[in-house]
């Protein structure tokens, strides 16, 4: 990691400037002053998905959507990544039913399904619900 990084506001989607060695320390955003690396998932819809993809940390996207059971039972574990990777990767939702246009242009096909940006761009993508374990195990393969 670089000395500073560039990190999107889950909230208003500002980019914040963070020295990597204070990344663990709840940073706060320098415009809406809330948690920039919340411990848990946020939200991502059409309106701020391009502004989320920006900055230094990798964004890993779970989409889901309400009616799904095993997007349900996924939920828990994804929430609880939330709180073990804060800092390393950032963590987001997206509701393919209240977001089909933002799903369609991702091409998702079933659900759940996991995308992993980096830089901006889709580098690793999985089909179905994964324990925390493998979930973890993934992220390693894939750099993280």
């Amino acid at each position: 990691m670089t000395d500073q990084l560039l990190v999107p506001c889950p909230h208003c989607d500002g980019l914040n400037r963070i020295p990597a060695a204070r990344l663990a320390d709840a940073p706060r955003c320098g415009r809406c002053k809330q948690a920039v690396l919340p411990a848990a998932p946020f939200a991502v819809h059409a309106g701020n998905f391009a502004a989320q993809l920006k900055g230094d940390l990798p964004l890993l996207l779970d989409v889901w959507a309400d009616w799904c059971g095993p997007c349900k039972a996924f939920a828990p574990v994804f929430d609880q990544a939330a709180r073990q990777l804060a800092g390393w990767v950032r963590l987001a939702k997206l509701d393919s039913q209240a977001e089909q246009g933002l799903a369609g242009q991702l091409g998702i096909r079933s659900i759940p399904t996991l995308i992993l940006f980096k830089d901006g761009r889709e580098v690793a993508r999985q089909s179905g619900a994964l324990a925390l374990p493998q979930l973890r195990a993934w992220l390693q393969r894939h750099g993280l």
